[in-house]
């Protein structure tokens, strides 16, 4: 029965669990209680517990998704540098723009479930590592950034970046790391 697909409603139900508790971590914290997540969900509690007997394990669902979310964007970063269709330093700013413009919840959602879920961000972190690694490393080659900028300076631009400040701040934060990066990247 395990390697079966999962019935329809009890896809449907999941996807509605782990949306509700990703918004409720996200707006209250991870101390959000199961009965709290199943009502949101609109599920009973058993019905949660069915699906993830423990907090923990809803937690790395939630990681899970955003684990994908981002590992998506990589690999698509990295296959438009491979195909000649963009550069690495674009790919590189994009990212960063993604990051602090786009990504909020993604940020700080990887805050409120750090303690809960800290072997799946690990592995998160190293996805993200291997890609960033490859877009630097291209754009080295490409003389697009500047010599000392490291792989480890680009991720510590991607963990340091506003989460709560106004639009504008966050902007300017955009500007002056792409600044940083590169002469190329001044745009």
């Amino acid at each position: 029965m395990a390697g079966q697909p999962k019935r329809v409603d009890a896809q449907r139900n999941r996807e509605a669990i782990v949306g509700a508790a990703r918004e409720l971590v996200l707006t209250r914290g991870p101390g959000v209680g199961m009965d709290e997540i199943a009502g949101a969900a609109g599920v009973a509690v058993g019905t949660l517990y069915r699906h993830f007997p423990a907090k923990k394990d809803l937690v790395e669902a939630i990681v899970a998704g955003l684990s994908e979310v981002v590992g998506e964007s990589l690999d698509a970063a990295g296959s438009r540098v491979a195909a000649g269709t963009s550069t690495a330093i674009d790919e590189i700013v994009a990212l960063l723009r993604r990051v602090v413009l786009e990504m909020e919840q993604e940020r700080l959602l990887r805050f409120a479930v750090a303690d809960l879920a800290q072997d799946s961000l690990r592995e998160l972190r190293n996805r993200a590592r291997n890609s960033v690694a490859g877009l630097v490393e291209t754009a080295h080659r490409e003389g697009a950034l500047y010599d000392d900028i490291s792989v480890d300076d680009v991720i510590l631009l991607l963990a340091t970046s506003p989460v709560d400040d106004s639009g504008l701040d966050r902007a300017r934060w955009l500007t002056l790391a792409r600044r940083a990066l590169g002469p190329g990247t001044s745009g």
